[in-house]
C-alpha cells in the first residue's frame, strides 16, 4: 500500500483526497498497488474541507511521518513550499506539485535535489491537459520547434466575451471575479504571469532553458479594447493571451503577450475557459493537447495521475526530462529587444491636418514599415489610428512608441499588439 499526504487540502487537495477515495478500484487496478490519501495539512482547522483523511496544521506531522511515500504540495507560493518540497526530498519521499510558480524559480534546483526521488508536477500547467507528459515523452525524439499556447483560461474567458457579446474590459473583468475566474487582484492573471510561469516550465523541457519570469518579455490584456477587437475581426483575426516559446538558430524566444492572430489557425478557435496548447517537432509535426486549464476536478485528475505513476515505478526520469545538456547546450535565451514580429497599435491623436504626415516619418525614422491604417472617430476632436506594420524588430517598435507618447498631438500612450 502507498501512503499518501497532502500539504494544502484546498479545492484541489480535497478533490485529490476524494478521486482517491472515489475511484479506489480503478486507481489500483492501473497502479497495480492500493494508495491511499493518509493525512492532510490545512492553515484553518476549524474549516470543513469535505475528505475524510487525518488533518492537521503542522507540515512536520507529513513530513516527519515514516508512513508517509508521496507527499503532494498544493500550498501555492514560491518560497515556503519551496523548503518544504527540499525537506520531504530530504526525507526521500517522492513529491508531485501543481505549483507553477514554485518550478518557474525552483525547478533546475529541485532537480538537482531531486535525483532519482520521484517528483512529478503534470498539473502546474494546463490543469487536466497531459502536456507535460507529452512534451518530456511523448515528443521526446524531436528536436521542439516551437511551443504556442493560451494557458489562462480567465484571460480566454474574458477575450471570448469581449469579442462575441461586445462586452467591455472592465465589465468582464468584474463578471469574471463574481465568477471565481479571476481573484479580487487580478494582476497575476491579466498580467500574464499565470502564463509566463507555465511557458517556463514547458521551455525547459523543449529547450533547457534556465529563465526566470524577470527575463522574458510578459505582458497581458489589461490595454486590450473595443477598438482593437473590432480591427482584429475586419482583417481576419482573433485576439488571444498566448505563451510562445520558439528557436531561432541557436537562440529561444520566450514570450507571453496578447496576440493577434489568424482565425482559421485552431489556436484561435479555443473560446471560454479551455486551453489549448500547439507543440511542432521537427519529426512528428504539429500536435494539438486541449482541455480544461484549471478546476479542482481536473487539476486533481493530473495529481491523481502523477500519483499512480510513480507507484508504477518508483523511480523517476531526470525531473525535466534529460541529464544532460539539451542541443549540446547551445542554445541561448534571445533578448527581447531582438524578437521580431508584425504589430498592431492604436493611437488616439489629435485629428487636425498634418498629424498623419508626421506620424509617417516617425515610422520611417524607426525602420518600420506601414502595411495598413485606419482612421475611426474617439471623443472630443480626435481620432483613434489603427495601425498595422510589416515586420518589425521589438526595441525598433519599443523606441518609437516611447517617441509617440511624447509627441503633443498624441494624447495617451499608445497601445501595442503584437501579431502572429
Amino acid at each position: 500500500m502507498i501512503k499518501v499526504g497532502i500539504i494544502g487540502v484546498g479545492t484541489v487537495g480535497a478533490s485529490v483526497a476524494n478521486i482517491l477515495k472515489d475511484n479506489a478500484d480503478v486507481i489500483s487496478a492501473r497502479a497495480g498497488v492500493d494508495i491511499v490519501a493518509k493525512s492532510g495539512v490545512v492553515k484553518n482547522l476549524s474549516k470543513d474541507r469535505g475528505v475524510d483523511i487525518t488533518l492537521s496544521d503542522n507540515v512536520d506531522d507529513v513530513l516527519n511521518d515514516p508512513e508517509i511515500d508521496i507527499v503532494v504540495e498544493l500550498m501555492g507560493g514560491v518560497e515556503e513550499p519551496f523548503e518544504v518540497v527540499k525537506r520531504a526530498l530530504n526525507a526521500g519521499k517522492a513529491v508531485v506539485t501543481a505549483n507553477k510558480a514554485l518550478l518557474a524559480y525552483h525547478r533546475y534546483e529541485l532537480q538537482d535535489l531531486a535525483k532519482n526521488i520521484a517528483f512529478e508536477y503534470e498539473a502546474s500547467v494546463a490543469g487536466g491537459i497531459p502536456i507535460i507528459n507529452a512534451l518530456r515523452d511523448g515528443l521526446s525524439a524531436n528536436h521542439i520547434e516551437s511551443i504556442m499556447g493560451i494557458m489562462n483560461g480567465t484571460c480566454n474567458y474574458m477575450m471570448t466575451k469581449m469579442t462575441d457579446e461586445g462586452v467591455s474590459y472592465d465589465a468582464i473583468l468584474k463578471e469574471s471575479q463574481e465568477l471565481g475566474y479571476a481573484e479580487a487582484d487580478p494582476s497575476f492573471d491579466v498580467g500574464g504571469f499565470d502564463a509566463a510561469h507555465k511557458l517556463l516550465i514547458l521551455a525547459s523541457i523543449a529547450y533547457g532553458i534556465d529563465a526566470k519570469p524577470e527575463d522574458i518579455l510578459i505582458e497581458g490584456i489589461d490595454n486590450v479594447r473595443s477598438e482593437d477587437i473590432e480591427f482584429a475581426k475586419e482583417f481576419g483575426y482573433a485576439i488571444k493571451l498566448l505563451g510562445i516559446a520558439r528557436k531561432d538558430g541557436n537562440e529561444v524566444e520566450l514570450r507571453v503577450h496578447a496576440c493577434l492572430i489568424k482565425q482559421e489557425e485552431m489556436i484561435a478557435k479555443i473560446d471560454g475557459v479551455m486551453n489549448a496548447i500547439s507543440v511542432v517537432g521537427d519529426k512528428v509535426g504539429e500536435t494539438l493537447y486541449y482541455g480544461p486549464g484549471a478546476g479542482g476536478d481536473a487539476t486533481a485528475s493530473a495529481v491523481v495521475a502523477n500519483i499512480i505513476d510513480i507507484a508504477r515505478s518508483g523511480k523517476s526520469t531526470p525531473m525535466l526530462g534529460f541529464d544532460r545538456p539539451m542541443e549540446g547546450d547551445k542554445l541561448t535565451l534571445k533578448p527581447t529587444a531582438n524578437i521580431e514580429s508584425k504589430y498592431y497599435l492604436r493611437v488616439n491623436v489629435s485629428d487636425k491636418a498634418g498629424v498623419l504626415a508626421k506620424l509617417t516619418k516617425i515610422f520611417e525614422a524607426h525602420s518600420i514599415s506601414i502595411e495598413t491604417m485606419l482612421q475611426r472617430p474617439s471623443v472630443d476632436a480626435n481620432a483613434n489610428l489603427l495601425i498595422s506594420t510589416h515586420l518589425a524588430k521589438e526595441s525598433d517598435i519599443q523606441a518609437m512608441m516611447t517617441e509617440l507618447e511624447a509627441l503633443d498631438f498624441v494624447n495617451s500612450a499608445p497601445v501595442m499588439i503584437r501579431i502572429v
